[in-house]
C-alpha cells in the first residue's frame, strides 16, 4: 500500500526543513519506505476533506490503505514500530528510545515553540518583555539535555526515533544564537543533519518550495 503524507504547497519556512512533515519524511527515509506527498494550501487545511484527516486542520497527515494518522510524533512512532531502523530490538532500550520521543515533544519543544509564537504573533512590546523569560526556560532545558548527552553521539546508544525528533526540535533554535551556547548540542544537531536519510528528506521538502509559484 502506498504511503501518502500531506504538506504545505508553499512552506512558510522557505523549505528549510522546519515544517513538521520533515520529521515524517526523515523517518520514512531512515526506514527505506517510499511515499507520496499531497500538497495543500492554507485554505485547504481548514476544509472538510482535510479536517476529516486532521481534526485541528494542521500538517502533516499520514495515510496508508484505510489507516489515517495525524500528529507528527504519532506518525513517526507508527513508522518506527512498523519498520526496522528507528527503535532498538531490546525491550528496555526500546522503551528508553520512546521516552526520548516524548521528551523531545513534551519537554524540550514547548518553550521553543512558545518563543516562535511570541516572535511572530504577539505585540512587539509584549514580545520584548517576555523574551528573556522564554529564553531562560529554553536554556534550562538545553542545559539539562546537554548534561545528559555529554560527549555521546546520540541520546542512548545508537541513533533512534528519539534522536530524530530531538534533532528536529532543536533545529527550531537555529538562528537564535541559543543553541550555539551548547557546543555538544550543536554538534548533535549537525550529526543528525549529516545523515543521508535526513539529506534526502531535506532535498525533497526544499524541492516543493522551490518549485512552487511565487504568490
Amino acid at each position: 500500500m502506498t504511503i501518502t503524507i500531506t504538506a504545505f504547497e508553499r512552506s512558510p519556512d522557505g523549505g528549510q526543513g522546519m515544517a513538521r512533515d520533515m520529521r515524517v519524511r526523515w523517518a520514512l527515509e531512515e526506514v527505506g519506505q517510499p511515499y507520496g506527498v499531497r500538497l495543500l494550501s492554507f485554505k485547504a487545511m481548514k476544509e472538510p476533506a482535510h479536517l476529516a484527516l486532521h481534526p485541528f486542520g494542521q500538517f502533516p497527515t499520514y495515510q496508508e490503505g484505510d489507516l489515517a494518522l495525524f500528529e507528527s510524533g504519532a506518525i513517526v512512532f507508527h513508522i518506527a514500530e512498523r519498520h526496522a531502523g528507528l527503535l532498538p530490538d531490546d525491550a528496555n532500550v526500546r522503551a528508553r528510545a520512546i521516552t526520548w520521543m516524548f521528551a523531545a515533544l513534551n519537554t524540550v519543544e514547548p518553550p521553543i515553540v512558545d518563543r516562535e509564537v511570541a516572535e511572530y504573533l504577539e505585540d512587539e512590546t509584549w514580545y520584548e518583555q517576555r523574551l528573556p523569560f522564554i529564553d531562560e526556560r529554553i536554556r534550562k532545558r538545553l542545559g539539562e539535555l546537554s548534561g545528559r548527552l555529554g560527549n555521546a553521539d546520540w541520546l542512548d546508544g545508537a541513533f533512534s526515533a528519539g534522536d530524530l525528533l530531538m534533532v528536529t526540535v532543536l533545529r527550531r533554535l537555529e538562528g537564535s544564537g541559543i543553541l550555539e551556547e551548547y557546543p555538544n548540542l550543536s554538534a548533535y544537531v549537525a550529526r543528525g543533519k549529516a545523515r543521508p536519510a535526513y539529506k534526502r528528506a531535506f532535498v525533497a521538502q526544499l524541492a516543493v518550495f522551490t518549485a512552487a509559484p511565487t504568490a
